[in-house]
């Protein structure tokens, strides 16, 4: 295990693709592939699917596994791909946690436990028992706003590294540069090659505390912006990634209203569409998107970005 988890490094703008359906809700894996393609093509470092904004509840586990097949058919090691595994059902996860190492995924990433609000010893076995359903290099996903304030703690992921060596990275979404710089700091004193990924863009707030980049939300819609960002925290470019920073933070106000459908909404705008948002969450109506053109043009999105497939 030790081995196959020391073979995969994350760092840059890495891509969680939206889910594309058809009119009628069911999945579009046509467009997905488009979809896949373009994020590779515009600078994705890494594909990592279904996020939340993936619409991962309202996925049967059989399309789960679907959508898995043609990610990891489509990318074809341009980059790695690895699949989120998490469901209310802890043995789902393991499922789908053997199917992703079955197709040829290079990870799979697993938030805490959905739902009951586990304890921090809870966290642990659950992983740990993770680590024991699949040899592949293992994401940790952190989101406490997401789960009601469950959350691994600077601790724990000390606790977690020195259990499981196949552990080499996690998505860190809370949005608070306290959490991020406490796990930050304990992580790395333990396994200074692990890689700490921002949840979506604040990569200022990030980079400089040891982040390695960031998991994308606006990616579908001005992946040269991310890429700018990224760049510029790189590069100690302050004054450039200040500037950057405060327009994806815009746009992240904008999308998370109705997230993920607002999103799809603005991948209309751009001529990358892909189909309606799957009940109970609401898909853009005209009006919506109508708000979210106007803010992109005052933004300079829709002059600095590619349009189209």
């Amino acid at each position: 295990m030790a081995t196959a988890a020391m073979s995969l490094s994350l760092s840059g703008v890495m891509q969680s693709p939206v889910t594309p359906l058809k009119d009628d809700f069911s999945p579009d894996l046509d467009t997905f592939e488009r979809l896949l393609d373009f994020h590779v093509r515009t600078g994705a470092t890494a594909i990592s699917w279904p996020h939340h904004k993936g619409e991962s509840h309202n996925l049967t586990l059989d399309e789960r596994k679907r959508f898995a097949e043609v990610a990891v058919k489509v990318v074809a090691g341009r980059v790695p791909v690895s699949i989120h595994v998490s469901a209310p059902a802890i043995e789902e996860a393991f499922e789908l946690a053997r199917h992703a190492e079955s197709i040829g995924a290079d990870a799979v990433i697993a938030i805490t436990p959905y739902f009951w609000g586990p304890s921090q010893q809870a966290i642990f076995d659950y992983f740990l028992r993770l680590s024991r359903e699949t040899a592949l290099p293992i994401i940790a996903y952190n989101s406490p706003a997401y789960l009601d304030g469950v959350e691994i703690t600077g601790e724990l992921i000390v606790r977690l590294l020195e259990a499981i060596p196949q552990l080499v990275a996690m998505k860190e979404a809370s949005f608070d540069s306290g959490k991020f710089l406490e796990i930050s700091r304990a992580a790395l004193a333990v396994r200074p090659d692990f890689s700490m990924v921002a949840g979506v863009e604040f990569l200022l707030p990030s980079v400089p505390l040891g982040g390695r980049g960031s998991y994308s939300s606006a990616g579908a819609i001005c992946p040269n912006l991310c890429t700018r960002l990224y760049q510029s925290c790189v590069d100690g470019q302050w004054d450039l990634a200040r500037d950057c920073q405060y327009r994806l933070a815009q746009l992240w106000q904008l999308f998370r209203d109705q997230y993920p459908s607002s999103l799809k909404g603005g991948m209309v705008i751009m001529g990358r569409p892909v189909g309606p948002t799957r009940p109970p969450l609401p898909t853009a109506s005209a009006e919506r998107i109508a708000v979210i053109e106007r803010q992109l043009g005052e933004l300079g999105i829709l002059d600095s970005e590619p349009h189209g497939w």
